[in-house]
């Protein structure tokens, strides 16, 4: 890197956070600032940075320098002190997937998982794979890693290894996905997000044909359409239940694991999974396809992938209290909200939802999809709260808010709520709550999110 200081503006996001881990484990002068930071929000999050040899800053410019490269991530607006500060200095600028593909196609060996759903279960997953096998492996995620953590990595979302590893999972919601040259590419599943269909299709295309290797879940519709445009010998297919190199069959739901039974050719081995659902097992199936394509033993991968115990926030169990279980999970998109609930209505009992929408931005995009997804996924006795969007200062438009989704919602015969202020919504569903329910805290951005959900089976538990 030619750079040897770094200050990173939005410092605890879940992208930035690894990335500037990574870049200090490998020697780099790191500083950064935070608005969570600046507002006493997520204290253990900048603790640990902070024990990581980054210093902190307040975010009002005086932690720029002109001979530092200002690392932003897409939320950071030029408003901000610390960018007004930058462009006054004449320091040196990138954005945060700019450095994170630098250092990604610098590795002998870069591994890009990529697709609307399941990206950081998948890295996670290939992660633990190469570290079981020795390969020592740098990944980078937008998740804590739980195989990883230690009383002195209590935010294990950043690995640093010595191995020709670098796994990563990409993004293309800001289009930055075009910036990677993986080796060995992963693709998930391709639908609306961010961006529209065609868009996807144009970027995850693109992704996928510069990899000697793609490993590619044609489970997925979208992306087996994508697979008759790249080579036959470059593809390793995976599906749940029907043909491909990589196939599940005879799932076996539990609910906090799955088993199945993974074919390949004429062999079949039973895999049990210490994490639930269908999804996963899809995730799985990639997750061992890129293992073996970057020199893992099939037998060591399959036998790896046992242990992986998952990642903070995806389907994550709080813990149960009065017969109540509390769940904190990532799911924001209208897959991966339809993956959760599908997962948990495999097994009895009621569901009581508290989803915060991750922005004003995306509920306009989706919301639709958002309000058809969850009138469709629930059950006639489940609850639906919705607090208004996660906003942590800046421009915004708010068109469509919470209200608008709830009122679609109910409209479709579902019971669903709009308490604006969050500790309301919990207090609804802490109130509604009885033995054999389960209570799930879902949405993206907000760390605080997860202390939500610890409150709410504290207070069950009283």
């Amino acid at each position: 890197m030619e750079h040897g200081k770094f200050f990173f503006v939005g410092l605890g996001g879940s992208g930035m956070m690894p990335l500037a881990m990574i870049v200090r484990a490998r020697g780099g002068d790191v500083a950064g600032s935070d608005r969570g930071f600046d507002a006493g929000r997520s204290t253990p999050k900048f603790d640990a940075l902070a024990a990581a040899g980054i210093r902190l800053f307040p975010q009002d410019g005086s932690g720029i320098a002109a001979d530092r490269l200002v690392v932003a991530s897409a939320a950071v607006e030029d408003s901000v002190p610390d960018i007004a500060a930058a462009h006054r200095l004449g320091a040196p600028r990138a954005s945060r997937a700019e450095l994170l593909a630098r250092l990604f196609n610098e590795a002998a060996l870069p591994i890009g998982v990529a697709g609307t759903s399941g990206k950081s279960t998948v890295t996670g997953m290939i992660g633990w794979i190469l570290h079981a096998a020795g390969r020592d492996p740098t990944v980078m995620n937008g998740a804590v890693m739980k195989n990883f953590v230690r009383p002195d990595a209590p935010f294990a979302s950043a690995l640093v290894g010595a191995g020709d590893a670098f796994v990563s999972e990409v993004d293309e919601s800001d289009g930055s996905i075009a910036l990677y040259a993986p080796r060995i590419a992963v693709l998930n599943n391709v639908s609306l997000d961010h961006k529209t269909l065609d868009e996807l299709r144009q970027l995850f295309g693109d992704f996928a044909a510069k990899a000697t290797t793609t490993i590619v879940n044609i489970g997925d519709p979208e992306a087996a359409a994508l697979v008759e445009t790249l080579p036959r010998e470059t593809l390793v297919t995976v599906a749940i239940e029907s043909p491909a190199d990589l196939m599940a069959e005879n799932l076996s739901p539990e609910p906090f694991a799955i088993a199945f039974d993974l074919v390949t050719g004429n062999a079949r081995h039973r895999v049990r999974l210490s994490v639930p659902g269908r999804h996963n097992v899809a995730n799985a199936l990639t997750a061992i396809g890129a293992a073996i394509a970057a020199g893992v033993d099939r037998d060591d991968a399959i036998a790896a992938i046992a242990g992986f115990t998952g990642l903070r926030r995806r389907f994550d169990l709080v813990g149960e209290a009065a017969g109540v279980a509390v769940i904190d999970d990532f799911g924001h998109n209208p897959d991966k909200i339809a993956a959760t609930l599908d997962t948990l209505h495999a097994h009895p009992g009621r569901l009581l939802i508290l989803f915060q929408p991750h922005g004003y931005g995306p509920l306009k995009v989706m919301g639709h999809e958002l309000a058809r997804t969850f009138a469709e996924r629930m059950a006639p006795d489940d609850v639906l709260t919705m607090p208004d969007p996660a906003y942590f200062g800046g421009t915004v438009n708010r068109e469509v808010g919470s209200g608008d989704i709830v009122a679609a919602v109910a409209d479709a015969g579902r019971r669903a709520y709009h308490d604006s202020d969050r500790t309301d919504a919990a207090r609804r569903l802490v109130e509604l709550a009885r033995p054999g329910d389960r209570i799930v805290v879902m949405g993206a951005r907000d760390d605080t999110l997860s202390t939500l959900a610890a409150d709410m089976l504290a207070r069950l538990g009283g």
